[in-house]
């Protein structure tokens, strides 16, 4: 594609501080690591922050530290990636899909409420393209009913709510690290909070349950795992960090483009960003309904921005309740089975130029044009 959904942006400064560590000798989990955790939770503004392999393995770490037991619930969102739900699983918990709010994409507060039983362990809000949850609400919710916040923060790096970020909202918190997010390791994940206890246990859970951060010693006092980051990892992490602000700047640049430029209309509707929220803009997720005009269809939007060398993600195809290991746990969400047939997004990513967003933009409105004649 000509202008593509998304572009990791990989630059000299980065490849540098690959060759430097390769050089080291010392290419596993090492001093680059610690440097990177230290500088993410300055960036985050919590106290503590973990590096693992990858974002499943940040939001399963988080799980385990919890305190979740096999049999307990975990509320979450049925719109999103499947990991998500894998990684409940994966510690023996059960996902309980409550439904969402339409206008943000995001799990619905009173439709949580609605699945809260004396099974429930913790509850999962994802901000999901890098729209921050309502965590004040679920914040609340939590403490009224003594449940955790682990926030699934995968897309969200740099996002925040009145002034305070994502990654200190919840008890704890999961960022990927995915090479199309907003910044990259290539493969990892972070897991952020300002609970020492929960940090300390993390720490030694991702190191094969060996005490404190002595990764070379032959002393394993709880079961663990090898989910470590490498220093080469952390070498483009760190670098990746101190561009952050620019990445996200330039998203958010881009997103305001296409906001103002597309021809918005009952059929086709525009992200809404609520009042305090800052949106890392990791996707620029729009609807296409369908409503009186048989025309307008997601698939038809793809399809001419496709012919016209642009780009498209659908994210996500069909709800996480309906793969067949999850379908014993479906529930009735009429809201989110209603935006997964609607959804659509478009590059906003910063590799994009000017005249890149505009012909978006542009092409949108000339689909949105055709299909109203």
């Amino acid at each position: 594609m000509r202008i593509s959904i998304a572009k990791p942006q990989i630059g000299n400064e980065e490849i540098a501080a690959v060759e430097k560590v390769l050089k080291s000798g010392m290419i596993a989990s090492g001093p680059e690591t610690v440097k990177f955790e230290s500088e993410f939770a300055e960036f985050i503004g919590c106290k503590f922050a973990c590096a693992v392999n990858n974002g499943t393995s940040a939001i399963a770490l988080a799980i385990s530290a919890i305190g979740v037991k096999p049999g307990q619930e975990i509320i979450t969102s049925p719109l999103t990636f499947v990991a998500t739900a894998n990684a409940i699983l994966s510690c023996g918990a059960i996902p309980v899909f409550a439904d969402i709010e339409k206008d943000t994409f995001n799990l619905s507060p009173e439709s949580v409420e609605d699945c809260i039983t004396e099974k429930t362990a913790a509850i999962m809000p994802v901000h999901l393209y890098g729209m921050p949850a309502d965590m004040n609400r679920f914040r609340e919710i939590g403490s009224r009913n003594n449940i955790a916040i682990i926030g699934d923060a995968a897309q969200a790096h740099g996002a925040s709510i009145d002034g305070e970020m994502v990654g200190k909202l919840g008890d704890i918190e999961c960022f990927s690290f995915y090479p199309t997010k907003n910044m990259t390791t290539g493969e990892g994940g972070m897991v952020t909070t300002d609970d020492e206890s929960l940090y300390d246990l993390m720490n030694s859970i991702r190191n094969h349950g060996r005490p404190g951060n002595q990764l070379g010693m032959y002393e394993h006092d709880r079961f663990g795992l090898n989910l470590r980051l490498t220093d080469i990892g952390s070498a483009i992490g760190r670098i990746q960090l101190r561009k952050i602000r620019e990445f996200n700047e330039a998203r958010k640049r881009n997103a305001k483009i296409l906001s103002e430029q597309i021809e918005f209309s009952e059929n086709l509707k525009c992200p809404e960003v609520p009042n305090g929220v800052i949106h890392s803009w990791h996707q620029y997720t729009i609807r296409v309904v369908q409503g009186s005009n048989k025309k307008s269809t997601r698939g038809g939007l793809s399809e001419y921005l496709r012919e016209n060398g642009i780009g498209t993600g659908i994210y996500y195809p069909r709800l996480i309740q309906n793969y067949p290991h999850l379908s014993q746990f479906s529930s009735k969400c009429p809201n989110a089975e209603e935006v997964v047939t609607e959804v659509i997004s478009l590059p906003v990513h910063p590799g994009l130029s000017t005249e890149d967003v505009e012909e978006v933009a542009e092409t949108v409105n000339q689909w949105s044009n055709m299909i109203s004649i």
